[in-house]
């Protein structure tokens, strides 16, 4: 590796750290939905130059929290209910055909530990936490499939699932939460998938009807 693949490596890690600062920061509502991200004063603010805020950015509008439009440049979307729809039923196609399938004892005990977490986390009441918890739990469910491609697919759907699983948190309870992943869980344990794969469905289109009461203007 040359001197210059070395930087360029640096560079790439600071610009994900970055975009994992500002994913946070919308996150917790710093920036609202159509809000512009400048990338100049966001430079300023952090002290690095505007090449790399410019590539955080573009890490940001991969995981779809970000596009750019015509004359205003980076804005932070504004989910729209064909943009929830879109999403969760690809959520739930993936899902549902893991939940298909009989789990091998350590798969069951993974996504049991996950259940666990989320919670432990629910007492707590640390939402951020029991966001990442709730989609690590529904991770391990994919992970059913036993199809590493599809991980990183459904990795990549939780950054925008992130979002929205963090607009939810406001209309829902921790032990409203709990509940419904316990429900799925209870039915793996019993061998039913049938019944797992319509708590699962219940769960997303539950989730779809709030995201979608929440955008009606």
């Amino acid at each position: 590796m040359s001197a210059l693949d070395g930087l360029e490596v640096r560079r790439t890690t600071t610009a994900q750290q970055l975009a994992d600062g500002l994913s946070e920061r919308i996150m917790a509502g710093a920036f609202g939905p159509g809000d512009r991200l400048r990338e100049s004063a966001i430079a300023a603010e952090l002290g690095v130059a505007r090449n790399t805020i410019r590539e955080a950015v573009r890490i940001l509008e991969l995981t779809g929290l970000v596009r750019y439009e015509v004359n205003r440049g980076a804005v932070v979307i504004a989910p729209t209910p064909e943009n929830v729809e879109a999403l969760y039923t690809a959520r739930e196609r993936l899902e549902t055909a893991a939940l298909a399938r009989v789990p091998r004892p350590e798969q069951l005990e993974a996504i049991t530990q996950r259940f666990e977490e989320l919670r432990a986390a629910a007492e707590r009441g640390d939402t951020r936490e029991i966001v990442d918890r709730d989609l690590a739990f529904h991770q391990a469910i994919v992970a059913l499939l036993d199809s590493t491609r599809l991980d990183e697919f459904y990795a990549g759907l939780t950054k925008e699932l992130r979002f929205y699983l963090t607009v939810l948190s406001r209309s829902e309870t921790p032990e409203q939460v709990v509940a419904e992943h316990e429900a799925i869980l209870d039915a793996l344990r019993r061998g039913d998938r049938d019944r797992a794969v319509a708590e699962i469905r219940a769960h997303v289109d539950a989730s779809v009807d709030r995201l979608k009461a929440m955008l009606r203007p």
